[in-house]
Formats: structure tokens, C-alpha cells, sequence
């Protein structure tokens, strides 16, 4: 009995022992990785500087003619005659179409009538052959049917009140006015207009007669020369915005009402901090901005206000001081308080951190 619980008791005092070398041995492993240094991460740098940078804001609008008219008769009526097609220039008081001349015919004759008894009464008033009153009330039925004559007459031909180009004709000879949309748009373009709105933090730096630059999508990388024509005097209070209205001389006509354009304002220079591109990183699910900053080998992350993007670097309006150590190359591989090793240099040709925002 005795040799049987000594057979039975062997193997579990085996397995044990065996548990507790095991565990002995991975502790002691265990013990030893800790003791293992870890790996510092290679990071590139550079001390940033500050330099001049224009200041600048780019709207985008759609031109307009600097004039616009809608030309339409009184009245309603039949349209008798069309002078004019769209694209054609007309100049200020030309005549574009003609209306049913019926009652301007009767008017003219009425009014020629009352001429001919105004100026014999006249004469008859001079030599005392007429009273006052006569005079006065002959007077007053010539003047009444001349002004009813010269309504006609400006509803019969529709006159053009600017020179410019005709841009929309709505109707064609013989159909009837009826009061809708006009029967003419004509515009001028000579000079050509854009109105963009400005912030509200440009209030004061937009003045009347200041120079911009424009760009317009069918012209490509043409530049044309452009001045503030008018900058209103009140704010938008939604939006806490202004309207602004560009000019551009347009001599030889090129710019067209309905082109999108692009505005540049320039307003003065600032001298601030400015770093690579490459080294600013946009904090996915939001709009802020950070750029990684060695001290004391350990990274230190900087929430930075992004100014102009000039060529491949830029402009920070707050989060650096000049002379701080930037991380131009490795940050993808980086956590805040992170104890690196860093090397002085140019940032790399390509940008390695998959978390920089391309579209920033």
C-alpha cells in the first residue's frame, strides 16, 4: 500500500517542479527586458527663423457688368421692330426696338395741334387780342400733350440709357409685351465689376482706389490689374462680412460678365516665425494644427495658427519662438514626451507622416 502512494504521489511532485522552473525562468527573462534600454527614435531638425511675409487674402467672385439695364416698354403692346442682337454694342440713346406706334401716332398729331393753337394764341395774347386766361390754358394743353407725346415716344422706341453690349433679348418681332421678363439686358463692360466679401478683420486695411490682382479660371495664370471701386460701409451681421466691388478697366473687352475670378488683396508685410510645410501636422478630426518641437531631446508638441503658405513654408502667426529645434523628418513615429535622437538638417523631398493633411 505504501509503494502504491508513493507510485501515485511521484509524478505530481514532478509536474510541480517542472511549473516552477518554468516560471522561474520566464521571470528571470522577464527581469532582463526590463533592463533592456528602449530604442530612441531618429527625428531631423532645424531651428526656425523669421522673415518678412506679405500679407495677403485671395476671394473669389463673379464679374459683373459695371452697368446693368433691363429695358422694357410701359406698357403692354405689340413688339413692331427689333434693331438689335445680343452681342452687339450699342451706344448710350440707341435705338434697340420699336413698339406699336398706333398711339404715338395719334399722340403726335394731338400734340402738333395743340402747338399750332398755343402759337396762334400767342401772338393774338402779344397784340392784346387774347386773355390771360386763354393764353394760359393753351399753353397748358401744349405742354400736357408734348410731355404725353415724348412717354410715347420712349415706350414706342426703347432707348438705350448706357453704352455697352446687349447680353439678353427675350422676345422677337411681333410677339406681344405682356409685362413679363425684359425685352433687353444690356450691359456695360467697360469698365467690368466683381464683388467679393471680405471678413471682418480686413475692415480697415481695404481703402477705396487700392490695387489688387486678379486671376480669371478661363485666362489661367493671366494676371489683370485691378482697384477697390467702392468698400461698403456696413457688416454683414450673419456672416461678419462686407462687401468689396473690384474694377477692372477691361479696354479691350476680354473679361465678360459670368467669368469666375479670383481676387488677391495685398496688405502689408509681417515679420514672423515660418517653418517647412512638411513639418505641420493637421490633428485628424479637427481643424487644429501642430508642429513637433525638440527640448532637451524630448518631443514637445505645439499647437500653432497657420498664416500664408508661401512656396514650401509656412507662416506661423503663434505656437513657436524663433530658435526652437522643429522636427522636419520622423514625427510620424513620435508621441509627446518621447526621448529622441535628433540630428540637425534640411527636411526630406517627400512627406513621410501619414497624418499631414495633403489639402491644408
Amino acid at each position: 500500500m505504501k509503494f502504491d502512494i508513493i507510485r501515485t504521489l511521484a509524478p505530481a511532485a514532478f509536474l510541480m517542479a517542472a511549473a516552477f522552473a518554468v516560471s522561474c525562468n520566464s521571470g528571470k527573462k522577464a527581469d532582463t527586458a526590463a533592463a533592456q534600454p528602449a530604442k530612441l527614435t531618429n527625428v531631423t531638425i532645424k531651428a526656425v527663423a523669421a522673415k518678412d511675409v506679405d500679407q495677403v487674402e485671395v476671394f473669389t467672385g463673379t464679374v459683373e457688368g459695371f452697368n446693368t439695364n433691363n429695358i422694357s416698354p410701359q406698357s403692354p403692346g405689340r413688339i413692331e421692330r427689333i434693331f438689335v442682337e445680343v452681342g452687339d454694342h450699342v451706344g448710350r440713346g440707341q435705338r434697340l426696338a420699336q413698339m406699336e406706334a398706333t398711339n404715338l401716332t395719334a399722340a403726335k398729331l394731338q400734340m402738333e395741334n395743340n402747338k399750332l393753337e398755343f402759337e396762334r394764341t400767342k401772338q393774338l395774347f402779344e397784340i392784346g387780342g387774347a386773355s390771360q386766361s386763354e393764353y394760359d390754358s393753351r399753353k397748358m394743353a401744349y405742354e400736357v400733350s408734348l410731355n404725353s407725346y415724348n412717354n410715347l415716344s420712349t415706350n414706342t422706341y426703347l432707348i438705350s440709357p448706357i453704352s455697352g453690349v446687349v447680353t439678353a433679348r427675350n422676345y422677337d418681332a411681333g410677339d406681344m409685351y405682356s409685362g413679363g421678363m425684359p425685352l433687353y439686358t444690356v450691359q456695360q463692360i467697360r469698365p467690368v465689376k466683381i464683388k467679393v466679401n471680405a471678413p471682418e478683420g480686413l475692415y480697415g486695411k481695404i481703402k477705396k482706389g487700392q490695387s489688387v490682382s486678379v486671376k480669371l479660371d478661363v485666362f489661367g495664370d493671366e494676371v489683370f490689374e485691378g482697384k477697390v471701386h467702392l468698400v461698403y460701409p456696413s457688416l454683414a451681421a450673419a456672416s461678419r462680412t462686407f462687401p468689396v466691388e473690384i474694377t477692372i478697366a477691361n479696354a479691350n473687352e476680354r473679361v465678360r460678365p459670368g467669368m469666375f475670378a479670383r481676387v488677391t488683396f495685398k496688405y502689408g508685410v509681417e515679420h514672423n516665425i515660418v517653418v517647412p510645410d512638411v513639418s505641420v501636422v493637421k490633428q485628424m478630426g479637427s481643424g487644429d494644427h501642430y508642429v513637433y518641437t525638440v527640448v532637451d531631446n524630448k518631443v514637445v508638441f505645439n499647437k500653432v495658427k497657420l498664416g500664408q503658405l508661401v512656396g514650401t513654408e509656412y507662416e506661423i502667426k503663434s505656437g513657436l519662438n524663433e530658435g526652437d529645434m522643429v522636427i522636419v523628418e520622423g514625427q510620424n513615429r513620435v508621441v509627446n514626451g518621447q526621448e529622441v535622437n535628433s540630428t540637425v538638417g534640411e527636411p526630406a523631398s517627400f512627406v513621410p507622416d501619414n497624418l499631414v493633411d495633403k489639402t491644408k
